[in-house]
Protein backbone atom coordinates (compact mmCIF):
# COMPACT_ATOMS: atom_id res chain seq x y z
CA UNK A 1 0.00 0.00 0.00
CA UNK A 2 2.09 3.33 -1.10
CA UNK A 3 2.20 6.03 1.92
CA UNK A 4 -0.12 9.15 1.06
CA UNK A 5 1.18 12.45 1.66
CA UNK A 6 -0.52 16.02 1.26
CA UNK A 7 2.03 15.96 -2.25
CA UNK A 8 0.05 12.82 -3.39
CA UNK A 9 -3.27 14.64 -3.22
CA UNK A 10 -1.74 17.84 -4.60
CA UNK A 11 -0.35 15.81 -7.71
CA UNK A 12 -3.66 13.49 -7.97
CA UNK A 13 -6.57 15.39 -7.30
CA UNK A 14 -6.07 18.28 -9.89
CA UNK A 15 -5.39 15.79 -12.63
CA UNK A 16 -8.58 14.24 -11.90
CA UNK A 17 -10.34 17.50 -11.93
CA UNK A 18 -8.76 18.22 -15.25
CA UNK A 19 -9.77 14.48 -16.38
CA UNK A 20 -12.98 15.11 -15.56
CA UNK A 21 -13.69 18.51 -17.49
CA UNK A 22 -11.91 17.20 -20.72
CA UNK A 23 -14.13 13.30 -19.97
CA UNK A 24 -17.29 15.25 -19.88
CA UNK A 25 -16.86 17.43 -22.97
CA UNK A 26 -14.86 14.79 -25.47
CA UNK A 27 -14.26 11.79 -23.20
CA UNK A 28 -10.71 10.20 -23.19
CA UNK A 29 -9.97 11.38 -19.64
CA UNK A 30 -8.73 8.29 -18.58
CA UNK A 31 -5.74 9.45 -20.59
CA UNK A 32 -4.94 12.17 -18.08
CA UNK A 33 -6.28 10.60 -14.78
CA UNK A 34 -5.06 6.97 -14.91
CA UNK A 35 -1.56 8.63 -14.73
CA UNK A 36 -1.95 10.39 -12.31
CA UNK A 37 -2.51 7.16 -10.03
CA UNK A 38 0.62 6.04 -11.40
CA UNK A 39 2.37 8.92 -10.08
CA UNK A 40 0.87 8.43 -7.07
CA UNK A 41 2.61 5.07 -6.51
CA UNK A 42 -0.15 2.92 -6.82
CA UNK A 43 0.07 -0.66 -8.42
CA UNK A 44 -1.44 -0.92 -11.73
CA UNK A 45 -4.78 -3.05 -10.78
CA UNK A 46 -4.78 -0.43 -7.49
CA UNK A 47 -4.45 2.30 -10.15
CA UNK A 48 -7.04 1.43 -12.41
CA UNK A 49 -10.06 0.78 -9.50
CA UNK A 50 -9.33 3.79 -7.90
CA UNK A 51 -8.96 5.29 -11.11
CA UNK A 52 -12.61 3.69 -12.36
CA UNK A 53 -14.39 4.84 -8.94
CA UNK A 54 -13.34 8.47 -9.46
CA UNK A 55 -14.41 8.41 -13.55
CA UNK A 56 -17.58 6.98 -12.62
CA UNK A 57 -18.59 9.32 -10.03
CA UNK A 58 -17.91 12.34 -12.32
CA UNK A 59 -19.40 10.26 -15.46
CA UNK A 60 -23.14 10.17 -13.14
CA UNK A 61 -22.92 13.74 -12.55
CA UNK A 62 -22.21 14.47 -16.04
CA UNK A 63 -24.78 12.25 -17.22
CA UNK A 64 -27.20 13.88 -15.25
CA UNK A 65 -26.50 17.25 -16.61
CA UNK A 66 -26.84 15.95 -19.82
CA UNK A 67 -30.36 14.28 -19.66
CA UNK A 68 -31.44 17.02 -17.27
CA UNK A 69 -31.28 19.52 -20.57
CA UNK A 70 -33.25 16.32 -22.75
CA UNK A 71 -29.52 16.10 -23.89
CA UNK A 72 -29.51 12.19 -24.19
CA UNK A 73 -30.46 10.06 -26.85
CA UNK A 74 -32.27 7.34 -24.38
CA UNK A 75 -33.23 4.80 -27.01
CA UNK A 76 -30.02 5.02 -29.34
CA UNK A 77 -27.99 4.78 -25.90
CA UNK A 78 -29.58 1.67 -24.21
CA UNK A 79 -29.24 -0.25 -27.84
CA UNK A 80 -25.59 0.64 -27.87
CA UNK A 81 -25.30 -0.03 -23.79
CA UNK A 82 -26.46 -3.55 -24.70
CA UNK A 83 -23.73 -3.83 -27.70
CA UNK A 84 -21.17 -2.89 -25.15
CA UNK A 85 -21.50 -5.37 -22.30
CA UNK A 86 -20.53 -8.64 -24.72
CA UNK A 87 -18.06 -6.15 -27.06
CA UNK A 88 -16.27 -5.64 -23.77
CA UNK A 89 -15.90 -9.26 -22.94
CA UNK A 90 -14.75 -9.95 -26.77
CA UNK A 91 -12.08 -7.24 -26.70
CA UNK A 92 -10.80 -8.39 -23.16
CA UNK A 93 -10.80 -12.10 -24.87
CA UNK A 94 -9.46 -10.58 -27.86
CA UNK A 95 -6.59 -9.52 -25.74
CA UNK A 96 -5.07 -12.60 -24.89
CA UNK A 97 -5.02 -13.87 -28.12
CA UNK A 98 -3.45 -10.97 -30.17
CA UNK A 99 -0.05 -9.28 -30.26
CA UNK A 100 -0.66 -6.20 -28.24
CA UNK A 101 1.99 -4.44 -30.46
CA UNK A 102 -0.24 -5.27 -33.51
CA UNK A 103 -3.48 -3.58 -31.99
CA UNK A 104 -1.73 -0.29 -31.02
CA UNK A 105 -0.11 -0.11 -34.58
CA UNK A 106 -3.01 -0.19 -36.18
CA UNK A 107 -4.20 2.61 -34.05
CA UNK A 108 -1.34 4.57 -34.80
CA UNK A 109 -2.17 4.53 -38.69
CA UNK A 110 -5.80 4.83 -38.11
CA UNK A 111 -5.94 7.87 -35.67
CA UNK A 112 -4.79 10.56 -37.89
CA UNK A 113 -7.75 9.78 -40.49
CA UNK A 114 -10.24 9.76 -37.52
CA UNK A 115 -8.53 13.23 -36.74
CA UNK A 116 -8.53 14.44 -40.22
CA UNK A 117 -12.87 13.69 -40.57
CA UNK A 118 -13.08 15.88 -37.28
CA UNK A 119 -11.00 18.57 -39.17
CA UNK A 120 -12.72 18.21 -42.46
CA UNK A 121 -16.22 18.24 -40.50
CA UNK A 122 -15.50 22.47 -38.92
CA UNK A 123 -18.77 23.01 -36.51
CA UNK A 124 -18.94 19.18 -35.79
CA UNK A 125 -23.01 20.16 -37.08
CA UNK A 126 -25.88 17.79 -37.27
CA UNK A 127 -25.68 16.43 -40.95
CA UNK A 128 -27.82 13.76 -42.84
CA UNK A 129 -27.01 9.81 -41.11
CA UNK A 130 -25.30 7.25 -43.26
CA UNK A 131 -27.74 5.15 -42.01
CA UNK A 132 -30.91 4.73 -42.84
CA UNK A 133 -33.43 5.71 -40.23
CA UNK A 134 -34.99 2.19 -39.96
CA UNK A 135 -31.12 0.67 -39.42
CA UNK A 136 -30.85 3.53 -36.39
CA UNK A 137 -31.41 0.84 -33.53
CA UNK A 138 -29.47 -2.30 -34.83
CA UNK A 139 -26.42 0.36 -35.77
CA UNK A 140 -26.80 1.89 -32.63
CA UNK A 141 -26.30 -1.59 -30.78
CA UNK A 142 -23.56 -2.64 -33.48
CA UNK A 143 -21.54 1.04 -32.52
CA UNK A 144 -21.75 -0.26 -28.96
CA UNK A 145 -20.15 -3.68 -29.65
CA UNK A 146 -17.57 -2.73 -32.21
CA UNK A 147 -16.68 0.36 -29.27
CA UNK A 148 -16.72 -2.17 -26.56
CA UNK A 149 -14.13 -4.04 -28.52
CA UNK A 150 -11.73 -1.51 -28.76
CA UNK A 151 -12.98 -1.11 -24.97
CA UNK A 152 -11.55 -4.14 -23.71
CA UNK A 153 -8.76 -4.44 -26.06
CA UNK A 154 -7.07 -0.93 -25.87
CA UNK A 155 -9.79 1.45 -23.31
CA UNK A 156 -8.31 4.47 -23.45
CA UNK A 157 -10.56 7.33 -25.94
CA UNK A 158 -13.60 5.04 -25.51
CA UNK A 159 -15.78 7.74 -25.07
CA UNK A 160 -14.68 9.94 -27.90
CA UNK A 161 -14.70 7.30 -30.67
CA UNK A 162 -18.84 7.18 -29.36
CA UNK A 163 -19.17 10.52 -30.02
CA UNK A 164 -17.39 10.40 -32.99
CA UNK A 165 -19.70 7.10 -34.26
CA UNK A 166 -22.83 9.18 -33.56
CA UNK A 167 -22.00 12.46 -35.00
CA UNK A 168 -20.45 10.97 -38.08
CA UNK A 169 -22.62 7.78 -38.65
CA UNK A 170 -26.03 8.62 -37.37
CA UNK A 171 -26.18 12.49 -37.90
CA UNK A 172 -26.51 12.90 -34.02
CA UNK A 173 -25.87 16.79 -32.90
CA UNK A 174 -22.54 16.75 -31.06
CA UNK A 175 -23.81 17.79 -27.45
CA UNK A 176 -26.59 14.66 -27.81
CA UNK A 177 -23.53 12.62 -29.12
CA UNK A 178 -21.67 13.74 -26.15
CA UNK A 179 -24.57 13.30 -23.68
CA UNK A 180 -25.43 10.09 -24.79
CA UNK A 181 -21.77 8.81 -24.58
CA UNK A 182 -21.60 9.15 -21.05
CA UNK A 183 -25.00 7.56 -20.05
CA UNK A 184 -23.30 4.35 -22.53
CA UNK A 185 -19.57 4.68 -20.23
CA UNK A 186 -21.33 4.56 -17.50
CA UNK A 187 -23.50 2.05 -17.73
CA UNK A 188 -20.91 -0.56 -19.25
CA UNK A 189 -18.42 0.22 -16.38
CA UNK A 190 -20.47 -0.44 -13.52
CA UNK A 191 -19.60 -4.05 -13.72
CA UNK A 192 -15.95 -3.55 -13.87
CA UNK A 193 -15.76 -1.03 -10.89
CA UNK A 194 -17.95 -4.08 -9.10
CA UNK A 195 -15.65 -6.57 -9.86
CA UNK A 196 -12.62 -4.19 -8.84
CA UNK A 197 -14.69 -3.26 -5.73
CA UNK A 198 -14.85 -6.55 -4.46
CA UNK A 199 -11.61 -8.09 -5.11
CA UNK A 200 -10.18 -5.21 -3.04
CA UNK A 201 -8.43 -2.88 -6.25
CA UNK A 202 -9.88 0.39 -4.64
CA UNK A 203 -7.69 2.54 -2.69
CA UNK A 204 -10.29 4.76 -1.30
CA UNK A 205 -8.78 7.01 0.81
CA UNK A 206 -7.15 8.81 -2.32
CA UNK A 207 -9.86 7.87 -4.75
CA UNK A 208 -12.92 9.57 -2.78
CA UNK A 209 -11.23 12.71 -2.29
CA UNK A 210 -9.98 12.41 -6.34
CA UNK A 211 -14.01 11.94 -6.99
CA UNK A 212 -14.82 15.08 -5.41
CA UNK A 213 -12.86 16.61 -8.09
CA UNK A 214 -13.54 14.69 -11.16
CA UNK A 215 -17.22 15.60 -10.04
CA UNK A 216 -15.90 19.29 -10.00
CA UNK A 217 -14.35 18.74 -13.46
CA UNK A 218 -17.67 17.04 -15.24
CA UNK A 219 -19.81 19.90 -13.94
CA UNK A 220 -17.43 22.24 -15.16
CA UNK A 221 -17.10 20.86 -18.54
CA UNK A 222 -20.52 20.25 -19.06
CA UNK A 223 -21.89 23.66 -18.84
CA UNK A 224 -18.87 24.72 -20.98
CA UNK A 225 -19.87 22.16 -23.64
CA UNK A 226 -23.29 23.42 -23.15
CA UNK A 227 -22.93 26.55 -23.26
CA UNK A 228 -20.31 26.87 -26.31
CA UNK A 229 -21.86 23.70 -28.18
CA UNK A 230 -20.30 21.69 -31.24
CA UNK A 231 -17.23 24.05 -31.73
CA UNK A 232 -15.83 23.94 -28.58
CA UNK A 233 -16.02 20.01 -28.29
CA UNK A 234 -14.67 19.75 -31.75
CA UNK A 235 -11.23 21.56 -30.04
CA UNK A 236 -11.50 18.91 -27.29
CA UNK A 237 -11.93 16.58 -29.70
CA UNK A 238 -8.62 17.22 -31.61
CA UNK A 239 -6.72 17.70 -28.28
CA UNK A 240 -8.08 14.08 -27.39
CA UNK A 241 -7.27 12.16 -30.53
CA UNK A 242 -3.63 13.70 -30.21
CA UNK A 243 -2.99 13.02 -26.46
CA UNK A 244 -4.44 9.25 -27.37
CA UNK A 245 -1.67 9.12 -31.03
CA UNK A 246 0.87 10.55 -28.14
CA UNK A 247 0.43 8.01 -26.16
CA UNK A 248 0.25 4.94 -28.27
CA UNK A 249 3.54 6.39 -30.20
CA UNK A 250 5.31 6.58 -26.57
CA UNK A 251 3.81 2.90 -25.43
CA UNK A 252 5.10 1.52 -28.51
CA UNK A 253 8.58 2.93 -28.82
CA UNK A 254 10.19 -0.06 -26.33
CA UNK A 255 8.50 -2.55 -28.57
CA UNK A 256 9.82 -1.18 -31.90
CA UNK A 257 13.41 -0.98 -30.54
CA UNK A 258 13.27 -4.78 -29.06
CA UNK A 259 12.09 -5.81 -32.79
CA UNK A 260 14.87 -3.86 -34.29
CA UNK A 261 17.62 -5.17 -31.65
CA UNK A 262 16.37 -8.39 -32.30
Amino acid sequence: MPQLTLMTYLIVCPLVFLGGFVDSIAGGGGLITLPAYYIAGLSPSLAGGSNKLSAMSGTAVATYKYAARELVDWRKGIASLLGSFPGSALGAYLLTLLPELYVRMGLVIALPFVALLVLRNKDLSQRSPLVPVQWTLPASFTIGLLVGVYDGLVGPGTGTFLILAYVMLLGEEALKASGTAKLINLGSNLGALGVLITTGHVLYALALPAAAFGMAGNVLGTNLAIKKGAPFIRVLLLMVLALLLGKLVIDLLPEIRSLINA
